[in-house]
């Protein structure tokens, strides 16, 4: 054992900003396969609920505490959005310009960073990523006001809840999981944030926690996408160990007859990874 001691250089941390920010909406079968950049975001408060003690007595005595499940919830605050976040916040585009309020609200995950400063580095001593799954927007109070002689902004703001997905076998399913630029490996993270951020050839997508889990564990193996043949309007996938085939966010495989021009994405299976640089999307034509 030793002394503790307070406040050495270099241990004074703190955590402040927030950027980088990226909406994800899931496909038929909850995989988060899409990204959409953020621009304008303010503020996320993370705003967990429950886990509140429930005493229970017996014997003329507290007898034992059990706690209430735990639900994570906040609120997102931004200047403006992504377009696609429509579909998250009720609304519906029947026409190109013109938008319908109070339609069904679709779900969504979330990606921020923040910064981690220290009393040498300041604010570039590093950064934490935070992933958000299974969000679900409240309806927000929206405030027009006049121009004046000291105009602000307007300030978007959404109440959001959760659900939580699996987080494997040793875990409880959750809706959010933090990462630590300062603890982690800087390589396993550069992989993640490939993955977060797209790369060439690649969209931004949001793993799911197990698939994070395993970018850190050195079980990750890097696979190439084969690209599907096409014969008339027969597109033939290929089977690669480590990699699925979509169209319009649809699972595929073996031969699939189009009716239209559609485009096939390849997505790397939990456990694998695509190279930096790789073509995974492919657009075949349909002849009539």
């Amino acid at each position: 054992m030793t002394k503790l001691v307070w406040d050495q250089v270099g241990q004074r941390l703190y955590e402040t900003g927030v950027d980088h920010g990226v909406l994800y909406l899931p496909n038929a079968s909850g995989a988060y396969t899409t990204g959409f950049a953020w621009n304008g975001l303010t503020s996320v408060t993370e705003a967990p609920s429950g886990a509140e003690a429930n005493p229970q007595y017996a014997d003329n005595i507290k007898y034992l505490n059990l706690i209430s499940a735990e639900e994570f919830g906040g609120t997102i605050e931004a200047f403006t959005y992504p377009e696609q976040f429509g579909q998250c916040d009720g609304t519906a585009n029947p026409v190109p310009g013109i938008s319908v309020g109070q339609q069904a609200r679709r779900t969504f995950g979330l990606s921020y960073r923040t910064r981690v400063g220290n009393d040498v580095d300041g604010t570039d001593h590093g950064y934490k990523l935070h992933l958000i799954y299974g969000a679900l927007a409240a309806p927000s109070e929206k405030a027009y006001n006049t121009i004046n002689d000291s105009p602000e902004a307007i300030t978007f703001s959404w109440e959001i809840s959760t659900t939580p997905v699996d987080a494997g076998d040793d875990l409880k399913p959750t809706a959010t999981l933090t990462i630590d630029s300062t603890k982690v490996d800087a390589d396993a993270l550069a992989n993640l944030e490939a993955v977060l951020y797209g790369t060439a050839g690649t969209d931004p997508r949001l793993p799911l926690p197990e698939e994070v889990f395993s970018l850190f564990s050195d079980t990750v193996t890097e696979v190439d996408p084969t690209k599907p043949t096409q014969e008339g309007n027969n597109i033939t996938i290929p089977s690669v160990t480590g990699v699925n085939y979509y169209i319009d966010d649809e699972l595929v495989s073996g031969v699939v007859a189009i009716t239209e021009d559609v485009v096939v994405a390849a997505v790397p299976q939990k456990g694998y990874k695509f190279p930096a640089v790789v073509d995974a999307d492919w657009l075949f034509t349909h002849t009539p």
